[in-house]
């Protein structure tokens, strides 16, 4: 537990994590000041001066510069330039996840990867409402870890993402969990993919021999890095899971058996078949659930019956609608290029595809060989729109631009058949033309629903 009673924080950036830590702080007697670049929401405002905290918007003023140390919210980036003063001046910047866990001796379980971290995150909550154990959901989710930290006296199921766990000193997850790593959010990254992976691995530094480490077997980047962390005497145990190979400790596929694998000894659990979620990846995301629900001690049928139960969620393959026998297919959180791999593997029928959103450097060509076998028709909508068009306008049959999401299904209505699918899988951020990812796909269902 970290003191800090008069201390003066100031809090970067309004929106949910940043007011959930400056409230968090405000009440174990920090002083605290939140500062935003932009504007703050009429709600923010409310909560922060009904807590009696100051807060300014529209820009940082000189105010900002006075605090014993940072909290930033991870929507902030590190080469902000009142990131960068605090730093050249040897000050402390925390990320909101770092400071929330200064409050807390429960047990956390973290998650985090490129793609499927949201996926895990909630199929942990499920089994372990499935066990009827205490916990709270939280982090990179819809529910900041601040905000539950008072309220939880169970474990804490947290989905973190890279820009959280960039600035944490002491945070300690007991079972750390990486899916895979592949190219996202390298603009925050210097466009490097290896700092991208080192800031993802901080979800071990602070782990210890009595902690465990989830990760992917079949990643060849994770797997270069847990060769470096076998090196360190005090690393995490390693529970790998593969549904390619047989792993040393931890979960794998045989026969489309799911076998759990510790010291030596086999345990079935169950056919991959019975699992709730389709697709290679959703294997993949089913093996790290039953691994991190195994290292919390829970039985092995209710690992069963949670794998067998959970249906996904929202905004990921997600069923908006059927009409005229056209499935249309809700995946707005597909915000990289690789979780558009993964959506259109998970499909055997002809496809419309609509892409495009703010670009984050990506590659689209990677798309390339799942769309000649599968996608008649790509609908390219957003900023990347051209971008798009330039590096996969030729690539399927049909290529059609449009301004609006409405336009994109109306489009992708006059194209599709019966028996066909329909698939909002964007490969970019949403906040050229919604506030979300959610958002977008909201709209896209709302669209869907007019037809």
């Amino acid at each position: 537990m970290k003191d800090v009673q008069g201390q003066h924080i100031v809090v970067i950036g309004a929106a949910r994590s940043g007011i959930a830590a400056a409230l968090l702080l405000a009440k174990k007697g920090a002083d605290v000041f939140v500062s935003d670049y932009g504007q703050i929401s009429d709600q923010a405002k409310q909560k922060l001066e009904q807590a009696g905290i100051s807060y300014e918007e529209n820009g940082h003023t000189d105010r900002t510069k006075s605090a014993d140390f940072v909290v930033l919210s991870p929507g902030v980036p590190t080469e902000a330039p009142i990131i960068q003063y605090y730093l050249n001046e040897g000050k402390s910047v925390y990320s909101e996840i770092e400071a929330a866990s200064w409050f807390t001796d429960q047990k956390i379980f973290a998650v985090t990867g490129s793609n499927g971290k949201t996926t895990v995150a909630n199929w942990l909550d499920h089994v372990w409402n499935t066990a009827d154990r205490d916990h709270a959901l939280a982090g990179n989710i819809g529910v900041a870890f601040s905000d539950e930290i008072d309220r939880n006296t169970g474990d804490f199921l947290l989905e973190v993402s890279s820009f959280q766990l960039d600035h944490i000193k002491d945070f300690k997850p007991a079972v750390s969990m990486i899916l895979n790593i592949t190219p996202d959010h390298l603009n925050r990254y210097q466009d490097s993919l290896e700092l991208y992976a080192a800031a993802k691995f901080r979800i071990t530094e602070n782990q210890t021999k009595e902690d465990r480490f989830i990760f992917n077997y079949d990643d060849p980047i994770i797997q270069k890095h847990v060769e470096q962390l076998k090196q360190i005497q005090t690393a995490p145990q390693l529970w790998a899971f593969s549904n390619e190979n047989e792993v040393p400790q931890g979960a794998f596929v045989r026969d489309d058996y799911i076998i759990f694998k510790f010291n030596d000894k086999e345990e079935p659990l169950m056919p991959t078949e019975e699992l709730g979620l389709r697709g290679r990846h959703n294997l993949s995301n089913g093996l790290a659930t039953a691994l991190a629900a195994r290292a919390a001690e829970i039985k092995n049928e209710i690992i069963r019956e949670s794998l067998k139960t959970f249906t996904g969620v929202e905004h990921r393959l997600e069923l908006a609608r059927e009409v005229d026998g056209v499935k249309y297919i809700n995946d707005s959180k597909a915000t990289n290029v690789n979780a558009v791999w993964f959506a259109l593997d998970s499909f055997n029928v002809p496809v419309t595809l609509i892409l495009g959103g703010r670009d984050k450097g990506n590659d689209y060509s990677e798309l390339e060989d799942q769309i000649r076998e599968k996608v008649h028709t790509i609908i390219a909508i957003g900023e990347s729109k051209d971008r798009v068009e330039a590096q996969l306008g030729k690539v399927a049959p049909n290529f059609v631009k449009v301004e609006t999401m409405g336009g994109a299904v109306r489009a992708a209505q006059k194209v599709a058949k019966k028996g066909e699918i329909v698939l909002l899988s964007p490969a970019c951020a949403s906040f050229d033309m919604f506030d979300s990812y959610e958002h977008r796909g909201k709209i896209f269902k709302d669209e869907v629903n007019k037809l």
